[in-house]
């Protein structure tokens, strides 16, 4: 990494943090006063564009986007692959409102996570995943039912460009219950914006947004056949843009 580029990077650390301080303290004066969209609007969307314009300006990262006429009309469950925070601030800002799955711990951060807690976030405990599972099911079929878009990162975790986690059913559990489809979303953030370290490089993002995937059925089988297609749909299309030598997707053994 060039000293230019070392420079460039703590700039963007600095300004990014201070916008985050200011926004969200800004925001739990004012939010509480806001419908929930409009509370979105000005907590999530406007302050993530605002980071991604840094992410642009300072560390020459940009986006292209494919496939932006599958987006249905109507809200339903998001499942895309985990590479980094840029994907984060990119889909927080391109579908709105959304709500995410989270770590409780994260909603006690002063002032950050006070102004999560304002965005009806699916905020769970890790420790207990069965009450995780019943939760993001709640929770999330009455976001679906507000019209909220419910994004979930079936792998979990952020992983290593190159690589797919295990894909979690919670995601294709929720989509079956409520009645909606998945949109499968791929993208190559981590080849920029790695998971590990502080270290970015400059490039042009692809996000891949595929057909919605509705299931065929109900149930167990019907719940695992979606999972697999979604997973199988977005490993091949991170095949697709180079970011995975072989598209093997890794869901779950569907069950007997």
């Amino acid at each position: 990494m060039s000293t230019l580029m070392a420079i460039r990077i703590a700039v963007f650390y600095v300004l990014l943090g201070l916008s985050a301080l200011i926004w969200c303290s800004l925001g739990f004066f004012v939010c509480p006063f806001l419908s929930f969209p409009a509370r979105y609007r000005f907590i999530n969307v406007y302050w993530c564009r605002f980071a991604l314009l840094l992410t642009r300006v300072f560390l020459g990262i940009r986006v292209r986007v494919t496939g932006a006429e599958h987006v249905p009309a109507i809200p339903c469950v998001i499942l895309s692959n985990h590479q980094s925070t840029w994907e984060t601030f990119f889909l927080s800002a391109y579908f709105q409102p959304l709500s995410q799955v989270l770590k409780k711990e994260l909603l006690y951060v002063p002032f950050f996570g006070w102004a999560m807690a304002m965005l009806r976030p699916i905020a769970i405990n890790r420790d207990n995943p069965k009450e995780a599972l019943r939760q993001v099911a709640t929770e999330g079929d009455k976001l679906l039912k507000d019209n909220v878009w419910v994004l979930i990162f079936p792998e979990g975790t952020r992983v290593p460009y190159g690589t797919m986690g295990k894909f979690t059913r919670s995601g294709a559990a929720l989509a079956v219950n409520a009645n909606r489809p998945v949109l499968p979303i791929a993208h190559n953030a981590g080849k920029f914006w790695p998971k590990d370290g502080w270290g970015k490089r400059s490039g042009t993002i692809d996000v891949m947004i595929g057909a919605p995937l509705f299931a065929e059925g109900t149930g167990p089988r019907a719940i695992a056949e979606l999972n697999d297609r979604a997973c199988a749909w977005i490993a091949q299309a991170q095949h697709q843009m180079g970011a995975l030598q072989e598209a093997k997707p890794t869901a779950a053994p569907t069950p007997e």
